[in-house]
């Protein structure tokens, strides 16, 4: 005799009872320990590799620094592409990996980088700084605080900042705590070039001196007998007055600083990028989480700390929350666990309405204890919650009732039929239970291209295959285990019940006899016997389905639902950070006067950091700042988006602006690129504006624009080599010496505690911002006398490539487009396309035309999913043969699986949702669900006809006995669904999996038998 786990369970009651209340506990536990996180864990396969050449200009810089880098870096093989800009002194390569690659290849990856760069670093320009290299891109500073004193002294705020910089590292779960817009305190010697030159000073006899005095050297030691005593020499500045009396001998002739210079004390002049919250300058402190940790826990870690720190501070001086992603984080799985309990609310009153009070108890008490099983699993193989993972929980609660239905439905019926309870219980066993496991695993197969997806966005969505898997089968193993058990437990005696309502013997009556039944049994027996026109109905909506699908809205992934806009400003390529900070006020005192604003922030000269994982982070300009609105609702988000848009259009309209919600997913930037490279710049950009006219033409995109337009203005000196050389002016003295009065040198430095600060030289504030000064200029000669600049140089006044950019050693320039209304990239993308195919025509030999944006990363990440779907049909046939043992039935069952698209497109359109990535997946994951439902379905035939009875009978009474579980468990994943559809994230897989499991439904109990008659020539007069 066979094992049957099922009578195994009835024989060890107390045993089944301990591991069903193991599980429980354990379950509970695991769920409280279960980190929390907005997103899943994320590798950024990128690696930043940015050089200065100061006094460079962006050809030279591009020429001597970033083709050599690039070109090293293309050796490596291991890159999906190779970005760069080369601006004026400075060189920054975005190395990205191949997207193909595991998280646990990638470390020794930046290795090899580092390895080859550090290998060409001799061949680089003399005077570079750097290579300096960055691959800590996925760090996420979910929170962030601004230190605002209006008032105060910015070195006396520095100070606090330090300080509570200092404090918050200490808090447990901490991993890393940065300043954001600090300026770095300085000491400006500003001297006079004119009157240096009148008093015969030489500005390098200043530079000498200051080195001299102020420098850190050995003075020895003296060794005795029994110790060794360190001698030290004082002299070394104590104080700026210090620096300011400090005298300067030259000749017989002695000067104090202060006789020929100004001192003072400050700070980053012109300006590093800063940070201004709500209309003031502050200083950012970004707490980033360590690895595996909570963020919920780490967030009331730091709520504790946020109160007491805000109390050592005095009074004027704030610590406001600008970011607080525990708060999101706290939101977020709270939304998903209220659906989560709506869905379990919805399984169970269907369960209870449809089986009954004591049967859908079994079922209620199933459903905790599988969910019990899988967040302990979860916690084993270190899933957290987040959106993924609580989504997939919800999916997989629509999936793991199925199992417990068929079983204790299954038991219900064989008691009504005069079973004993032992014989009732254990025959699920020997009846569905391995087709019910063979079902299971084809359903969570239906999952398995995102397990096996190589890809950012695989790795971003996989935790749905495997929680999906997880419950699945732990939802088998209650089947089969826990329902017979709680079924013996509270059963009734449904054969006495019946006949004691009924009459008639109370040995059992055929259940399958009702006038509902009678109907279900004539509807089957009509299509099986009008084979013909069902299978061509069936075929023509499916052809239908394909053909309207193109009028379905395609995505990549929808926007998230944080309550942040984010608002980037650039100006022209060259203009000053002051000029920038001057337009962030503008838009400050409009923001100041709106309603429904939580915080503001704003970030000149570069980009905010990352607090939340996806972001689309902003490289650093003079010419760029970037705003983080923080709203207090949904509904004001959207608003503040019109308003923000109808604003930057009317208020400034020279700046090129974008106001964007934050994206799901991997981040993309703009929805609608499309890049143009090739040899000559020019060229490559006269065919992007090309391009853009025809972008422009599309009424449904806005804010078209090429990310490498305008050249910068440049003042360029023409030196006249034969009159320098005879007046003693040498080109790299002068070009040190135009560096130091106009950018200002460095000089030495002054410490003050554990603080270093650069003392720097530089001309007076009127020789720096006056060109028109420039000619008059005193320039020294070897000589030690001045000359006037135009004695040996002409200004010629023109415009160079302020920034180049590169994509895989070509130069390229993006076309960069908004969607306007409710338009999806993907769509627009393809309407764009064909308006393209002349440019694409007459392109140069060696000169490309790529679609970027959304649809690139949609189809990179589609093609990683599609990867996997060969190993998907090879499971799932193994498994039906397994299953079934004929190549016949198991080609009928496989066939069955597209037919859900026809669900899927008619609820996609009904209800307007987009086809996105997650939508797909679902698709995918759907054809699971359906051959689940056939191969049951087809197994039952089976058992009949080798009972004994005729085919056709055969086909038209197990869909009758199938019906009610059938229709039971789709029934209850269809709505449970319905909660998961109003999330945006996961709302169009939900109506996915809605509409074909609805339609599959119907399918499996009408189509199915008339496929099956037809396929294997079934005739009605066989038992005759």
């Amino acid at each position: 005799m066979s094992f049957n786990l099922s009578a195994w369970a009835l024989r060890h009651r107390q045993i089944v009872l301990y591991i069903m209340l193991l599980f429980a506990v354990v379950g509970a536990l695991s769920y409280t320990k279960l980190g929390q996180s907005e997103d899943p864990p994320f590798t950024f396969k990128a690696m930043v590799i940015r050089t200065n050449w100061p006094g460079a200009s962006a050809e030279e810089v591009s020429r001597q620094v970033t083709e050599r880098i690039e070109k090293k870096l293309m050796e490596t093989g291991e890159y999906d592409r190779i970005t760069s800009f080369s601006r004026p002194g400075e060189s920054q390569v975005t190395f990205v990996a191949r997207d193909s690659m595991r998280s646990s290849e990638i470390p020794e990856l930046w290795y090899q980088v580092r390895k080859k760069i550090s290998d060409i670093r001799h061949t680089l320009p003399p005077g570079i700084q750097g290579p300096f290299f960055n691959d800590e891109f996925g760090t996420t500073f979910g929170n962030i605080y601004a230190l605002t004193g209006n008032g105060f002294d910015y070195a006396v705020l520095k100070d606090y900042a330090d300080r509570l910089q200092l404090q918050l590292q200490r808090v447990k779960d901490v991993g890393k705590v940065e300043l954001v817009g600090l300026q770095d305190e300085k000491i400006w010697i500003e001297l006079s070039n004119t009157k240096l030159a009148t008093l015969g000073l030489p500005l390098s006899a200043v530079q000498q001196a200051l080195e001299a005095q102020n420098a850190v050297a050995a003075a020895g030691f003296f060794e005795t007998a029994s110790e060794r005593i360190q001698l030290r020499v004082t002299g070394r500045f104590q104080s700026v007055e210090e620096i300011r009396d400090f005298p300067i001998r030259v000749a017989d002739r002695t000067f104090r600083i202060a006789d020929v210079a100004e001192v003072k004390r400050g700070f980053n002049d012109p300006p590093a990028p800063r940070m201004r919250f709500m209309g003031e300058d502050a200083i950012g402190i970004a707490v980033a989480m360590k690895d595996g940790g909570d963020i919920l826990v780490l967030g009331k870690a730091l709520e504790g700390e946020f109160a007491r720190l805000q109390q050592t501070l005095p009074l004027g001086m704030e610590l406001r929350k600008v970011s607080d992603q525990p708060a999101a984080v706290k939101t977020g799985v709270g939304e998903f666990v209220k659906v989560l309990v709506e869905a379990l609310v919805i399984v169970l009153a269907v369960s209870f309405f449809s089986l009954g009070l004591r049967t859908g108890l079994v079922v209620a008490l199933v459903i905790p204890l599988v969910l019990a099983m899988t967040f302990a699993a979860m916690y084993y193989l270190g899933i957290g919650l987040h959106k993924i993972s609580l989504g997939a929980l919800v999916l997989g609660l629509g999936l793991l009732v199925d199992d417990a239905i068929i079983a204790v439905e299954m038991m219900a019926i064989k008691m009504e039929q005069g079973y004993d309870r032992f014989k009732a219980a254990s025959f699920a066993w020997t009846s569905t239970a391995f087709p019910m496991l063979t079902g299971t695993l084809i359903t969570a197969a239906g999952f398995l291209p995102i397990a096996t997806a190589q890809s950012g966005t695989g790795e971003y969505t996989r935790s749905i295959f495997q929680v999906v898997a997880i419950s699945l089968i732990a939802s088998w193993i209650a089947a089969v285990m826990f329902v017979p058990y709680l079924g013996d437990k509270l059963l009734p005696d449904l054969a006495k019940l019946h006949a004691a309502k009924h009459g008639g013997s109370a040995g059992g009556h055929d259940p399958y006899s009702t006038p509902f039944y009678r109907r279900v049994r004539a509807t089957v027996q009509w299509c099986v016997r009008r084979r013909g026109i069902v299978i061509l109905l069936t075929v023509a909506l499916f052809v239908a389905s394909v053909l309207l699908f193109r009028f379905v809205p395609q995505q990549f992934f929808p926007a998230s639902g944080r309550l942040e806009l984010m608002v980037d400003i650039k100006l022209e390529e060259g203009a000053s950070l002051s000029a920038t900070e001057a337009e962030v006020h503008r838009l400050e005192k409009l923001l100041k006067e709106q309603p429904g604003i939580d915080n503001y922030v704003a970030y000149v000269g570069t980009g905010s950091p990352r607090f939340y994982l996806p972001l689309d982070q902003q490289l650093p300009a003079a010419s760029f700042a970037q705003f983080v609105v923080l709203a207090k609702s949904i509904e004001e988000r959207e608003r503040l988006r019109g308003w923000l848009i109808k604003v930057m259009n009317d208020e400034f309209p020279t700046l090129r602006s974008r106001v964007s919600r934050l994206e799901n997913g991997p981040p993309v930037g703009y929805p609608i690129q499309f890049r143009v490279s090739g040899e000559h710049i020019d060229e490559v950009r006269a065919l992007a504006r090309q391009v853009a006219d025809k972008v422009r033409e599309n009424p449904h995109v806005v804010n078209v624009h090429l990310d490498w337009e305008e050249p910068s203005k440049v003042v360029i000196l023409n030196i006249d080599q034969d009159r320098a050389r005879a007046l003693g002016v040498n080109t790299a003295e002068l070009s040190r010496f135009l560096q130091g009065s106009l950018s200002g040198t460095s000089v030495s430095q002054y410490r003050e505690g554990n603080e270093l600060i650069e003392i720097l030289q530089r001309g007076t504030p009127q020789e720096r911002k006056a060109l028109s000064l420039l000619p008059s200029l005193a320039v020294p000669t070897d000589s030690g006398r001045s000359v006037a600049l135009s004695q040996v140089a002409t200004l010629e006044y023109g415009f160079e490539e302020g920034i180049i950019w590169h994509r895989n050693r070509l130069p390229n320039v993006t076309v960069r487009a908004d969607v306007y209304g409710k338009q999806q990239p993907a769509s627009l993308t393809q309407q764009i396309l064909p308006t393209l195919d002349p440019i694409r025509a007459e392109l140069p030999a060696g000169y490309l035309l790529e679609v970027g944006g959304t649809v690139e990363d949609s189809q990179r990440g589609q093609k990683s999913v599609n990867a996997g779907i060969p190993l998907f049909i090879v499971v799932v046939l193994t498994l039906l043969m397994l299953q079934l043992k004929s190549f016949s039935r198991s080609a009928m069952v496989f066939l069955t699986a597209p037919l859900g698209l026809i669900g899927v497109t008619l609820f996609l359109l009904i209800f307007r949702q987009p086809f996105g990535f997650v939508a797909m997946l679902g698709t995918i994951a759907l054809a699971g669900m359906i051959m689940r439902n056939s191969v049951i379905l087809v197994d039952q035939i089976e058992q009949d006809i080798s009972h004994g009875l005729d085919r056709w009978h055969a086909v038209i009474e197990a869909t009758v006995r199938r019906f009610r579980p059938i229709v039971l468990t789709a029934l209850a994943a269809v709505l449970a669904m319905i909660p998961l559809s109003r999330s945006v994230f996961f709302g169009p897989m939900a109506v996915a999996i809605m509409g074909g499991l609805v339609v599959a439904t119907a399918l499996t109990l009408l189509f199915l038998p008339a496929l099956y008659a037809a396929w294997f020539r079934v005739k009605e007069n066989e038992a005759q």
